[in-house]
Protein backbone atom coordinates (compact mmCIF):
# COMPACT_ATOMS: atom_id res chain seq x y z
CA UNK A 1 0.00 0.00 0.00
CA UNK A 2 1.17 3.54 -0.83
CA UNK A 3 1.72 5.21 2.85
CA UNK A 4 2.26 8.95 1.57
CA UNK A 5 -1.46 8.01 -0.26
CA UNK A 6 -2.31 6.53 2.82
CA UNK A 7 -1.06 9.26 5.14
CA UNK A 8 -2.92 12.53 3.17
CA UNK A 9 -6.44 10.59 3.02
CA UNK A 10 -6.09 10.43 6.98
CA UNK A 11 -5.71 13.84 7.00
CA UNK A 12 -8.70 14.93 4.11
CA UNK A 13 -10.98 11.63 5.95
CA UNK A 14 -9.95 13.27 9.45
CA UNK A 15 -10.75 16.45 8.41
CA UNK A 16 -14.21 15.74 6.98
CA UNK A 17 -15.24 13.68 10.88
CA UNK A 18 -14.06 17.09 12.58
CA UNK A 19 -11.29 15.02 14.58
CA UNK A 20 -8.50 17.44 16.09
CA UNK A 21 -5.75 14.86 15.46
CA UNK A 22 -5.13 11.84 13.04
CA UNK A 23 -2.32 9.81 13.64
CA UNK A 24 -0.38 7.80 11.21
CA UNK A 25 2.57 5.61 11.63
CA UNK A 26 6.43 7.64 11.25
CA UNK A 27 8.99 7.89 8.58
CA UNK A 28 11.28 10.31 7.70
CA UNK A 29 9.32 11.35 4.08
CA UNK A 30 5.96 11.58 5.73
CA UNK A 31 7.82 14.04 8.56
CA UNK A 32 9.34 15.97 5.70
CA UNK A 33 5.85 16.22 3.78
CA UNK A 34 3.97 16.68 7.20
CA UNK A 35 6.68 19.59 7.87
CA UNK A 36 5.41 21.21 4.82
CA UNK A 37 1.93 21.11 5.41
CA UNK A 38 2.40 23.01 8.62
CA UNK A 39 4.73 25.89 6.97
CA UNK A 40 1.79 26.31 4.42
CA UNK A 41 -1.02 25.85 6.81
CA UNK A 42 -2.88 22.76 5.96
CA UNK A 43 -1.68 21.13 9.11
CA UNK A 44 -1.35 22.50 12.80
CA UNK A 45 1.13 20.44 13.97
CA UNK A 46 3.30 17.49 13.19
CA UNK A 47 4.71 15.81 16.58
CA UNK A 48 6.75 12.74 16.67
CA UNK A 49 5.52 10.16 19.69
CA UNK A 50 5.93 6.55 20.75
CA UNK A 51 2.78 4.44 21.37
CA UNK A 52 3.52 1.23 22.31
CA UNK A 53 6.93 1.25 21.42
CA UNK A 54 6.17 2.06 17.86
CA UNK A 55 7.04 5.48 16.70
CA UNK A 56 4.25 6.97 15.22
CA UNK A 57 3.50 10.98 13.49
CA UNK A 58 0.23 13.01 15.08
CA UNK A 59 -0.64 15.18 12.45
CA UNK A 60 -2.99 18.29 13.64
CA UNK A 61 -5.73 19.46 11.15
CA UNK A 62 -6.41 23.00 10.51
CA UNK A 63 -9.81 24.59 9.53
CA UNK A 64 -11.31 27.63 8.83
CA UNK A 65 -14.73 28.46 9.88
CA UNK A 66 -15.17 25.23 11.42
CA UNK A 67 -15.02 23.47 7.92
CA UNK A 68 -11.42 21.43 7.31
CA UNK A 69 -8.39 23.47 5.00
CA UNK A 70 -8.12 20.11 3.16
CA UNK A 71 -11.06 19.54 0.67
CA UNK A 72 -9.45 17.12 -1.76
CA UNK A 73 -6.26 15.31 -2.01
CA UNK A 74 -5.26 13.84 -5.66
CA UNK A 75 -1.87 11.45 -5.81
CA UNK A 76 0.25 12.08 -8.99
CA UNK A 77 3.18 9.91 -8.80
CA UNK A 78 2.57 6.43 -7.43
CA UNK A 79 4.65 3.23 -7.43
CA UNK A 80 2.67 1.92 -10.95
CA UNK A 81 3.55 5.53 -12.37
CA UNK A 82 6.55 7.80 -11.62
CA UNK A 83 5.38 11.86 -12.62
CA UNK A 84 8.66 14.45 -12.52
CA UNK A 85 8.08 17.75 -13.61
CA UNK A 86 11.15 20.29 -14.55
CA UNK A 87 11.62 23.26 -13.24
CA UNK A 88 9.89 24.91 -16.21
CA UNK A 89 7.06 22.62 -16.07
CA UNK A 90 6.01 24.04 -12.76
CA UNK A 91 3.00 25.57 -13.24
CA UNK A 92 1.14 28.88 -11.03
CA UNK A 93 -1.62 27.93 -9.47
CA UNK A 94 -4.17 30.37 -9.29
CA UNK A 95 -6.19 31.53 -6.29
CA UNK A 96 -3.62 29.82 -4.08
CA UNK A 97 -5.57 27.38 -2.95
CA UNK A 98 -4.02 24.37 -4.66
CA UNK A 99 -1.08 22.90 -3.59
CA UNK A 100 1.48 20.58 -5.21
CA UNK A 101 4.24 18.71 -3.02
CA UNK A 102 7.21 17.67 -4.72
CA UNK A 103 10.17 15.54 -4.08
CA UNK A 104 13.38 17.77 -5.19
CA UNK A 105 17.27 16.99 -4.62
CA UNK A 106 17.04 19.51 -2.20
CA UNK A 107 13.96 17.47 -0.30
CA UNK A 108 10.44 17.75 0.16
CA UNK A 109 8.64 21.37 -1.28
CA UNK A 110 5.77 22.78 -2.34
CA UNK A 111 5.62 24.15 -6.17
CA UNK A 112 5.85 27.37 -4.91
CA UNK A 113 9.32 27.03 -2.89
CA UNK A 114 10.54 24.85 -6.09
CA UNK A 115 10.49 27.71 -8.11
CA UNK A 116 12.11 29.48 -5.98
CA UNK A 117 14.96 27.42 -5.28
CA UNK A 118 14.60 26.39 -9.55
CA UNK A 119 14.89 22.99 -8.97
CA UNK A 120 11.72 20.16 -10.33
CA UNK A 121 11.14 16.54 -8.99
CA UNK A 122 9.11 13.66 -8.62
CA UNK A 123 5.43 15.17 -7.90
CA UNK A 124 3.69 13.55 -5.49
CA UNK A 125 0.27 15.17 -4.65
CA UNK A 126 -1.95 17.68 -5.19
CA UNK A 127 -3.99 19.04 -2.40
CA UNK A 128 -6.98 21.61 -2.29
Amino acid sequence: MDQIANMVNMVKNGGRASHEFVTVPFSKIKYAIAECLVKEGYLTSATKKTKKGFPILELGIAYVDGAPKVNEVERVSKSSRRVYKGMKDIRYTKGGNLITVFSTPKGIMTDKQARKEMVGGEVLFKMW
